[in-house]
């Protein structure tokens, strides 16, 4: 599975050119055209989609950090912006290993590859 998803905000270069590759994901830093910073699949703490509901409780759960506070505060109409948007897209938000994260957008097929790990497992109470 190859593909291109958007970042909106977060800790990498916001734009199109990010990539889902079957098992792990390549992310531009900020400021950087060429090198990318290569994570996988267990370097990923949690994969979990923007939806109105979450949007609202996002700044009260635990486990969400900055991006939870991304997504409920500044970057809320942008995310809700999305979410509106086009049907075969997921807005979500990804936690990585290293205290990094961001908000992306991708078809929904590749989100489901990316995200099928973290269905089962159980989510902290806020």
């Amino acid at each position: 599975m190859f593909g291109q998803f958007k970042i909106l905000a977060g800790d990498f270069k916001t734009g199109n050119n990010h990539q889902f590759l079957a098992d792990h994901l390549m992310l531009y830093p900020p400021g950087s055209w060429l090198r990318k910073e290569k994570y996988t699949r267990d370097q990923i703490v949690s994969v979990e989609q923007v939806t109105e509901d979450t949007q609202r409780k996002a700044g009260g759960t635990v486990g969400w950090g900055v991006a939870g506070a991304l997504v409920a505060g500044p970057l809320g109409a942008i995310a809700a912006g999305y979410l509106g948007g086009k049907k075969d897209e997921v807005t979500f938000v990804c936690q990585l290993s290293d205290d990094k994260q961001f908000v992306g957008i991708m078809k929904k097929g590749m989100y489901v590859k990316l995200s099928a790990p973290f269905l089962l497992k159980p989510h902290p109470e806020g």
